[in-house]
C-alpha cells in the first residue's frame, strides 16, 4: 500500500491571497464542537514544532471520527493510502491569517501574517516558500 504525505520540509507557507484576515486570528468555537481550524489551531499553537502537517491533520480526522486508541494505527494506514489535502488547504492559512513553517524535520508552527517573523520567512531566500490554496477560483 502507498504511503502519502502532507509533509513539507524547509517551506514556509504564506497566508492564501484571497484571506480576509489582516492577523492571525484564534478560530471560533461552533457550539460546544471545535471546528477543524480550532482542533489545528490548538494543537500547533501549545506544541510549535512538536508535530508535522500528518499528525495534525490525522489528529483531526481521528477527533472528529471519535476513534479509540485501539483504531488509531490501522486508521492512520487507511488514512494516508490515499492523498490528503495538505495545510495549504487549511482554514488556518485561507481564512484565519496563519503562516505555517515546516522546518527542516517537517515539524510545523504557526506565525501570524501581521508579524515580523511572517514578515522574515517570506524574504528568506533559503527557504522554499508556497501560498495556500484560494478560497475562490
Amino acid at each position: 500500500m502507498k504511503v502519502h504525505t502532507t509533509n513539507y520540509e524547509n517551506t514556509f507557507i504564506e497566508v492564501a491571497e484571497d484571506c480576509p484576515a489582516a492577523g492571525g486570528e484564534i478560530p471560533p468555537m461552533k457550539g460546544e464542537s471545535k471546528t477543524v481550524a480550532g482542533i489545528q489551531y490548538e494543537m500547533i499553537s501549545k506544541n510549535p514544532y512538536k508535530f508535522t502537517s500528518d499528525d495534525v491533520l490525522f489528529k483531526v480526522f481521528a477527533e472528529r471520527k471519535d476513534l479509540t486508541e485501539s483504531e488509531l494505527e490501522e486508521a492512520r494506514k487507511q488514512f494516508f493510502s490515499k492523498g490528503q489535502a495538505c495545510m495549504r488547504c487549511s482554514p488556518l492559512t485561507k481564512r484565519y491569517g496563519w503562516g505555517v513553517h515546516n522546518d527542516e524535520n517537517g515539524k510545523i508552527a504557526l506565525y501570524a501574517c501581521d508579524s515580523p517573523e511572517y514578515k522574515e520567512f517570506t524574504r528568506h531566500g533559503n527557504m522554499k516558500t508556497v501560498k495556500a490554496m484560494k478560497s475562490s477560483r
